[in-house]
């Protein structure tokens, strides 16, 4: 009579882990069903982003920034038409985080919204269509990721406005700047962004040359 207890419970619990095995299959599929998707979409499209994206290598330069501090709250000026902000929002996708991304101009803006919801990344985007001089000293933040990629010549004022909402171990990032000496990026609004933020004793300021030319600022403290 025992063993055939024992028989019957094995009967009753062999479906049961065959069910957790099939479920636990499912759950690695769909979370790695956004990389697959997102992998292909930028595979599909790769030598494609014109209209003033980032390159690819910057692309991920900004993934991997987001990724190794566990950035969630991210802020982009400037859309385009999307690349870079698919690069941050799958990154946030690792971290639970979400991006609001700005552009004023509306078919870049609609490009952009078509090209995150193919990269199946519209649910960690909020894209704004507006002037981002205006829109970014209403945002209440806080951030820990910033992207700057719009008017040149408006960098250290969109810095001035975001650096209140910035958390302290947030990154500052910012597009086609190059130390002096190096090309356009160097000067200009650029230029005087850059030494802007060199002068802070809060922030820890280095450019990454390998691309397009990234300013990395890292808020140290506070003030």
């Amino acid at each position: 009579m025992k063993d055939l207890i024992h028989v019957s419970r094995l009967i009753v619990l062999v479906p049961v882990l065959f069910c957790m095995g099939e479920a636990t299959a499912q759950d690695n599929k769909d979370k790695s069903a956004p990389d697959e998707k997102v992998q292909k979409f930028l595979r599909d499209h790769s030598g494609q982003w014109y209209d003033m994206n980032v390159p690819a290598v910057d692309g991920q330069l900004l993934y991997d920034i987001i990724v190794k501090n566990n950035y969630t709250s991210a802020l982009e000026i400037g859309t385009s038409t999307g690349h870079s902000g698919i690069w941050i929002a799958w990154a946030l996708s690792k971290t639970g985080g979400k991006l609001i991304t700005i552009d004023i101009d509306g078919g870049r803006h609609k490009k952009a919204l078509e090209n995150f919801k193919q990269a199946g990344l519209s649910d960690y985007i909020d894209a704004r269509l507006a002037d981002a001089h205006a829109l970014v000293k209403e945002l209440k933040g806080p951030f820990d990721f910033v992207f700057s990629d719009a008017d040149k010549d408006w960098y250290k004022n969109y810095f001035i406005d975001i650096d209140p909402k910035l958390k302290t171990g947030g990154c500052f990032t910012a597009h086609n700047i190059y130390d002096r000496g190096r090309g356009y990026g160097s000067y200009g609004g650029q230029g005087e962004f850059l030494n802007y933020v060199k002068s802070l004793v809060n922030y820890e300021t280095t450019v990454n040359s390998s691309g397009g030319g990234v300013s990395i600022s890292y808020k140290k403290a506070a003030k």
